[in-house]
């Protein structure tokens, strides 16, 4: 039997990091991989994340196992060249709103106790710990994580591209909706609203939070939690902030450019979903995001929203990652996490070897989509 013939055909729905990362990582193993994005690479949900890498608080064991995994991944690639502007560990730094001390306090008795590095500051430390803080805005205490990062998934993933690209792999982009062909009750490829029918051995699910929309069709359902969200990115301003921020007002972190990405849910109420599938949201409550995210920063800078996108944030009904085979149709896989960034690289390992192979690898034994059956 010649190479060619035995070559394994994969069809990936999902031009975001899950979709992108298992795409690569099926390519570097031997398989025909395409590629297929309802618009663009990146236009949607792992274009307005926060991508803080990070384990911190409490979650379930095998969860908590998985997103430490995910950030070793990263520390790989950030060791192969740390100059790279969109991949960076400068910690983590979180705080509660004020008569919250003992909540904080809990969370770092907690991180300890699970090994996971953790540094419990009054506000005079914080200087010393991390810069480009104002500590007048902790009111109590704070927990800093020196071994988290983050990423600009957008420059991840045009990384990850040119590999892709490298090594064969066909891309196509405004394909529409897409849907799961079956026959015989096994995937066998994808069909999409503009037209095209792709045939392929297995199949990858991994449009966010489209995917329960996406399987429903073949009997499965996966319970979908995802609330509206949005990623503000600012006009550049200088500052030396290297941690991302989690706090009662804003979460924020350095992104490429001297810019800052901003994020938060209190404005949640504010965000109106139209009937063609856009949202929008008042100026004015863009920019006290931004002036919340200012009050963090060392000279409270002013900071000017330069962009902003909305859209649904991936988050399965139980909070847990939904990855794996679909018992229902053999050949189809989903991947569906809120965690898209932290769980990017290692997703896309993992997932890969299952498809290729067959064998299911236990760290993803407690995520399988047949949970909810």
């Amino acid at each position: 039997m010649s190479s060619a013939a035995s070559t394994k055909r994969v069809a990936v729905i999902g031009g975001g990091i899950l979709g992108v990362s298992t795409a690569v990582h099926l390519l570097r193993q031997g398989a025909s991989v395409i590629l297929l994005s309802e618009r663009g690479l990146a236009s949607e949900a792992s274009g307005r994340s926060l991508s803080w890498l990070n384990s911190a608080g409490e979650r379930s064991t095998p969860y908590h196992q998985l997103r430490v995994a995910g950030i070793d991944r990263y520390r790989t690639l950030f060791a192969a060249d740390p100059s790279r502007e969109w991949l960076q560990f400068g910690g983590g730094l979180m705080w509660n709103a004020a008569g919250h001390r003992e909540a904080t306090e809990a969370r770092h008795a907690y991180e300890k106790s699970i090994g996971y590095d953790s540094k419990l500051l009054e506000p005079a430390d914080i200087a010393s710990a991390t810069p480009g803080i104002d500590a007048t805005a902790v009111p109590e205490n704070a927990i800093f994580n020196p071994g988290e990062g983050w990423v600009s998934l957008p420059d991840l993933i045009d990384f990850l591209m040119e590999e892709f690209h490298a090594r064969g792999g066909e891309l196509v982009l405004n394909a529409g909706k897409a849907s799961v062909m079956v026959d015989g009750g096994r995937a066998t490829g994808v069909e999409t609203a503009a037209g095209g029918t792709y045939e392929a051995d297995a199949v990858l699910v991994a449009c966010g939070a489209a995917t329960p929309a996406a399987v429903a069709p073949l009997g499965v359902n996966i319970p979908n939690g995802s609330p509206v969200s949005m990623l503000v990115l600012t006009k550049p301003v200088d500052h030396n902030v290297k941690a991302v921020m989690n706090t009662p007002r804003a979460a924020v972190r350095p992104n490429p450019g001297n810019t800052f990405a901003l994020d938060h849910d209190w404005y949640e109420e504010h965000i109106t979903e139209h009937t063609d599938g856009s949202f929008t949201i008042p100026d004015d409550v863009v920019q006290e995001l931004a002036n919340e995210a200012s009050k963090l920063i060392a000279g409270n800078p002013d900071l000017k929203p330069a962009s902003w996108k909305i859209g649904y944030k991936p988050i399965p009904g139980d909070g847990e990652p939904v990855l794996g085979e679909l018992g229902q149709v053999p050949g189809c896989f989903v991947a569906f996490t809120h965690s898209g960034a932290t769980l990017g690289l290692i997703t896309g390992e993992l997932l890969s070897g299952e498809i290729m192979t067959g064998q299911k690898h236990p760290m993803l034994a407690t995520f399988r989509p047949g949970r909810f059956s």
